[in-house]
């Protein structure tokens, strides 16, 4: 059953600097989005994703173009809002945006930032398991770097869900890491990542130590398996609108 969770406004939270993972650890615990990762998730995700600032800007954009009157715009795996804001910011008149999310801590955030910001489309947060979640009437459904975090066996019949509970002419916004059939290639972009990460500021410990919790909890797969999965669950057409190194945004259309 999913229960709206009925969030406690906090004083506002400063987000720090992302340092979870500057020190020797010895045995890496696996990743949790939990309150110290809450605490420094804006940091964490603008210094760790190529093009993150890119993919939620342009979730607006598709809001804007797809969104329709009496509809609902679903954000699973919110985290702290970004894309919610983003829709919400211009999404047509009389629709609502439904933010999702199982981290208590990231959800609590995202209360304090709704508490202290105006928006012309309401937000509601929802604390859930997205695999659990009723998608009902929506013209369009990003999931930005979530699908990742699910059980691989799963992942069908979710998007299988989202696209039957879609109006006609909706989208979905499907953000992930890929990986490549080649090592090779498979390789450098992975190293390119890493540089990149490294650019931002954070150590080879830190690097290394993060790849170690995280290994497992995310599992990537290819652009091809999702272009043919997102095919497989109904989707009419399905098209890759940004790649930076390992990291792409798919737009599929129902």
């Amino acid at each position: 059953m999913i229960i709206e969770k009925n969030m406690t406004i906090k004083k506002n939270a400063e987000h720090k600097k992302d340092t979870l993972f500057s020190h020797p650890m010895g045995a890496v615990q696996g990743f949790t989005f939990d309150a110290s990762v809450a605490s420094v998730f804006p940091d964490m995700i603008q210094r760790s994703v190529p093009g993150y600032s890119t993919v939620v800007a342009i979730s607006g954009v598709l809001a804007q173009r797809f969104s329709q009157p009496g509809t609902r715009l679903y954000d699973l795996g919110c985290s702290l809002g970004a894309t919610s804001f983003a829709m919400a910011q211009r999404a047509v008149d009389n629709c609502e945006v439904i933010a999702v999310d199982n981290a208590t801590a990231m959800l609590d955030q995202l209360a304090i930032t709704l508490a202290e910001q105006s928006v012309p489309t309401p937000i509601h947060l929802v604390h859930a398991d997205i695999v659990d979640v009723d998608i009902h009437q929506a013209s369009v459904v990003a999931m930005n770097y979530t699908l990742q975090f699910i059980d691989v066996a799963e992942r069908a019949k979710l998007l299988t869900r989202i696209r039957e509970g879609m109006v006609d002419n909706g989208v979905l916004i499907l953000s992930e890491k890929i990986q490549f059939d080649s090592t090779q290639v498979n390789e450098l972009f992975i190293d390119l990542h890493h540089d990149f990460k490294r650019a931002n500021g954070y150590s080879d410990l830190e690097i290394s130590q993060k790849r170690d919790a995280i290994e497992n909890v995310l599992v990537p797969e290819s652009l091809a398996m999702h272009r043919q999965r997102l095919v497989d669950c109904g989707f009419s057409r399905v098209e890759v609108w940004f790649q930076c190194f390992n990291f792409a945004s798919l737009v599929a259309f129902k």
